[in-house]
């Protein structure tokens, strides 16, 4: 699935990951390849990608949670999220 992940000053990624972790308002939920539609507001916290790897262009914004798996995070202030078809968007500060 194809994930977007904005600020209003730079793309901070954009590509293919497995599933994504959000920090939601009534808690965490994960988003997994057809998931159905959601419109959802985020609170602050990690957003935390599971993928085998970041391009480089991106790593620069994440923290490589472990060494083990693939979960590279993301922290954010607030934000929002839209996700539909395997495609999502993630506008955040």
């Amino acid at each position: 699935m194809n994930i977007k992940i904005l600020t209003p000053e730079y793309v901070v990624f954009e590509g293919e990951v497995d599933s994504v972790l959000l920090p939601g308002k009534n808690g965490g939920f994960h988003i997994m390849k057809n998931h159905a539609g959601i419109v959802s507001s985020l609170i602050g916290g990690k957003v935390k990608l599971f993928t085998k790897s970041i391009d480089e262009v991106y790593a620069k914004n994440f923290t490589k949670e472990n060494e083990k798996d693939s979960v590279f995070s993301y922290p954010i202030k607030s934000g929002v999220v839209e996700f539909n078809h395997n495609k999502g968007i993630i506008l955040c500060e």
